[in-house]
């Protein structure tokens, strides 16, 4: 029995045979079919189970006959949606009887419902079906195009193996010919032979992917291969490795004589353990070498080297290095001889040349004027140029060498102006130094004073005589015989006063006597009979150097011997440079230099140290080579200087927390390098046990950017000696909040420094007695505690102060008054005689008969 249902139709179809099944009354069955991954579907068995709806009024009266069925076909089992598969379509649940209206609406809702389903199932078969036929068809043209490679690709080895097989049998007959052709060969050089294989075969095993099969029987067809040659003196090497010669298995490429030769030794050394034959070499030896260099050297293998030191206790890699004298002892014990070179070696010849004595010359003397500051070096130096220097030196005082010629009666003579000032006492040395003649100017109103005896000290240590130079003659206090006589106390005998140091009064504003001074420069430099020799390589000394900004590196050099000319290649310090001009004080440029002569030289890659001695070599590259080793060894003395001072990290604690060393970090620029050299010295001997100031970078030259940053790491502040910051380095400072200070006076400088410093240190604790007073008794007062009835015996005694409890003249406690009371009022302070209340501040063991002492403390700013 078949329940179809179509709107608010309703037809019973009564079959005459029913058949026995176990399919549930009032459910229909239907296939759904699932679609998975990579095409995969499966087919799933749904039941779908029907709900009878029936009307109120059919309830009570009898079922109605059958009525004819509708000319419809039954429709088939309906599968259930494929968005749920797995659950059959189910009507709502049977609502209360409210009224037939209601049960025919749900039933058609449910009905169009089922309609709507079914045809979505219908669209999406036919879209799967459309689907899989597509894909079928796509695969049987793969399927298609890949047997079509397949065949293509048989084909094409089938003609490959064709053409090879023409190629071996043209070959074959080719060396058969060759064969019938050459002479028969000698029986002794005959050798017997296994019969080869066949090539074919041979091939067609290797184009199956298997070995050729050896000793097969050799078809007909195919002529045998003739046996290899014996290998002679012609055929050693036979050509290059060809196509042919590598199908053929004619072995035409063996080892060669040689080959064979080395290989049969180096067997034979292995059997007999015999040594090879040491060969004694000539080691170059520099100061420091690594093993594996070493080994090179000696011909020896890395692994040798190291294995002796391994028998000597030491455990060394190839790359570690070794100094000079280990590298002797290593080279000796393996049977070389040994040349000992010093990377020094590079400047032998550069100094000090010795020249003949017929090609010297007279040449001009170089005058150094030395004094205490302010006892007008400068000034007596413009009297005799005619020139205003002083006014271009900030604050009046000479803070730079100025080299500067006089002409005097047709001779020339060099003058050397240094500075007076404490700081500059390196720049008074290095003046002494370059000098042949050292003047010394004292004031004849000031008389001796600290610089004039060091610069007494440079002349004596650098040997050149003195001449007195007594200034300022022409004042109402001067006094020339206190000058003489002070003297005396430093061995610095006047002719006056019966010694040989020429002496001159002199007056540099009013310009007397000058010409005797010059005379007695001349004549002193007659005696010396000062000479040179013209006609070789320059050298001589760096009297200053400085960074130009238009110009670049600057250093004002003295000309001692040689004569140095446009373009050449000199040597200056840890620096080298091709001269591009020289610049005389005058600003006038000069093709060349003779001794004695101060010029400004240009073209320096870097800028040298004052002080530095120079010298012309041949070309650029023994100059870079000297500047490099220059340069390494500064840096290894530097980092030496550093480890020194800085020590291990344990030691570098220990040393702050017992000493509390505090450091005032400083960048400092400078114009030129002798201005920085002094600043530096200064700065060091402001430094005590509890401060000093560090320079974390000095250089000639303007402030820059990289400054900026350097201080913003370190924390530094700048100083800037006559320089000023270029704006990429103001914008930086003023974003970094990097504090620049600027200076043209040392002794701004040096004081600002010294009070920035002052702070750093701590205030000093300072103590002041105020009184005593005398406990007569102790109270006991609720809520407050202990307070002591006193007297004060002595001074007076203060609310606030401190105080500290005596008993039996032992200090038990130190602390604060709580309270200081007279009578019942609080007050600030109780003089001596009178009675007073005391309580202390967490403390309340106090008995009558101790002795309070109240003391005031001071913190006072130190000072360096």
């Amino acid at each position: 029995m078949t329940d179809t249902k179509s709107g608010d139709d309703k037809t019973l179809s009564v079959n005459a045979k029913k058949t026995l099944t176990l399919k549930r009354p009032g459910s229909d069955q239907g296939t759904v079919r699932q679609n998975f991954s990579h095409g995969r579907t499966k087919a799933v068995v749904v039941e779908t189970k029907k709900r009878k709806f029936t009307r109120p009024d059919e309830r009570s009266e009898a079922p109605a006959a059958p009525a004819a069925p509708k000319p419809q076909a039954a429709k088939p089992a309906r599968p259930a949606p494929a968005a749920r598969p797995a659950t059959p379509q189910r009507p709502r649940p049977q609502q209360p009887q409210r009224s037939g209206v209601v049960l025919n609406e749900l039933s058609r809702d449910e009905m169009e419902a089922r309609r709507r389903a079914l045809q979505d199932s219908k669209v999406r078969e036919a879209e799967e079906r459309k689907r899989a036929e597509e894909d079928a068809k796509r695969r049987a043209v793969e399927e298609e195009q890949r047997r079509k490679e397949r065949e293509e690709s048989a084909r094409r080895q089938a003609e490959e193996e064709a053409r090879l097989k023409a190629e071996a049998e043209a070959r074959a007959k080719a060396e058969e010919e060759a064969r019938k052709r050459a002479p028969e060969p000698e029986p002794q050089q005959a050798q017997p032979t296994p019969p080869p294989a066949d090539d074919d075969d041979d091939r067609k095993g290797r184009s199956a992917g298997h070995a050729p099969k050896r000793g097969a029987p050799v078809k007909p067809e195919v002529p045998t291969r003739p046996a290899p040659k014996p290998k002679g003196a012609d055929q050693r090497r036979r050509g290059k490795l060809t196509l042919n010669s590598a199908l053929s298995d004619d072995d035409s490429r063996g080892r060669s004589l040689s080959s064979m030769r080395r290989r049969q030794e180096k067997f034979r050394r292995a059997q007999s353990q015999e040594p090879r034959e040491k060969i004694a070499r000539e080691v170059v030896l520099p100061e420091t070498i690594t093993i594996q260099e070493l080994a090179q050297r000696m011909a020896e293998r890395a692994v040798d080297v190291v294995k002796y030191f391994m028998k000597q206790g030491q455990m060394m890699k190839p790359g570690d290095v070794i100094d000079a004298d280990t590298a002797e002892l290593v080279a000796v014990e393996f049977g070389h001889t040994v040349k000992r070179v010093s990377e020094s070696d590079v400047e032998e010849g550069l100094f000090d040349i010795q020249d003949n004595p017929d090609d010297l010359k007279p040449r001009p003397p170089v005058v150094t004027i030395m004094g205490h500051v302010d006892h007008g070096k400068t000034s007596l130096l413009d009297s005799i140029r005619k020139a205003n220097v002083v006014s271009g030196e900030a604050g009046g005082i000479t803070q730079h060498i100025g080299a500067y010629q006089v002409e005097q009666d047709g001779q020339t003579i060099t003058f050397i102006d240094t500075p007076g000032h404490a700081a500059f006492t390196a720049m008074r040395a290095r003046g002494a130094q370059a000098t042949d003649i050292a003047i010394l100017v004292v004031a004849a109103d000031d008389s001796v004073m600290p610089q004039t005896i060091e610069s007494i000290n440079h002349a004596k240590a650098a040997g050149v005589p003195i001449i007195v130079a007594i200034n300022k003659i022409d004042k109402p206090e001067a006094n020339a015989q206190k000058v003489r006589t002070e003297l005396l106390q430093h061995e610095v005998f006047v002719e006056s006063m019966g010694g040989e140091v020429q002496d001159v009064e002199v007056s540099a504003i009013k310009g007397t006597n000058l010409d005797a001074l010059l005379e007695a420069i001349i004549l002193q430099a007659e005696i010396l009979e000062l000479k040179a020799n013209p006609d070789r390589t320059a050298e001589g000394v760096v009297v200053e150097a400085k960074l130009d900004k238009g110009r670049g590196s600057v250093a004002t050099v003295l000309v001692q011997a040689g004569t140095l000319k446009t373009g050449d290649i000199i040597v200056a310090g840890n620096e080298w440079g091709r001269v591009r001009a020289l610049v005389n004080e005058r600003g006038q440029q000069l093709k060349e230099a003779g001794p004695s002569t101060p010029v400004e030289i240009l073209g320096l890659q870097g800028t040298p140290q004052a002080g530095d001695r120079f010298a012309v070599v041949e070309n650029e590259a023994q100059a870079r080579e000297i500047s490099e080793y220059r340069q390494r060894v500064a840096r290894e003395k530097a980092v030496a200087r550093q480890a020194g001072q800085r020590g291990s990290l344990e030691q570098m604690m220990s040393q702050l927390q017992t000493s509390g060393l505090k450091e005032f970090p400083l960048i400092i620029k400078g114009d030129v390098q002798g201005s920085i050299e002094a600043i530096v010295a200064a700065l060091d001997k402001l430094g005590t046990d509890e401060v000093r100031a560090r320079v974390v970078h000095s250089g000639a030259g303007a402030i820059t950017e990289s400054d900026i940053s350097l201080a913003e790491t370190s924390e530094a502040a700048i100083i800037g000696f006559n320089v000023r910051a270029n704006k990429q380095a103001r914008d930086a400072a003023e974003q970094s909040g990097i504090e620049i200070r600027y200076y043209n006076i040392i002794y701004d400088l040096i004081d600002d420094i010294k009070a920035a410093m002052s702070g750093l240190l701590s205030p000093e604790r300072r103590e002041t007695f105020l009184g005593n007073a005398e406990i007569l008794e102790v109270f006991n007062i609720t809520k407050v505690g202990k307070v002591a009835g006193c007297r004060v015996t002595e001074g007076k005694v203060e609310r606030g102060a401190g105080v500290r409890l005596i008993r039996d003249n032992v200090v038990i406690h130190e602390g604060k008054l709580k309270t200081l009371k007279r009578f019942k009022d609080e007050v600030s302070e109780v003089s001596g005689g009178q009675e007073c209340g005391m309580a202390f501040e967490n403390y309340e063991d106090i008995r009558a008969g101790d002795v309070i002492e109240a003391f005031r403390v001071e913190h006072v700013q130190r000072t360096l």
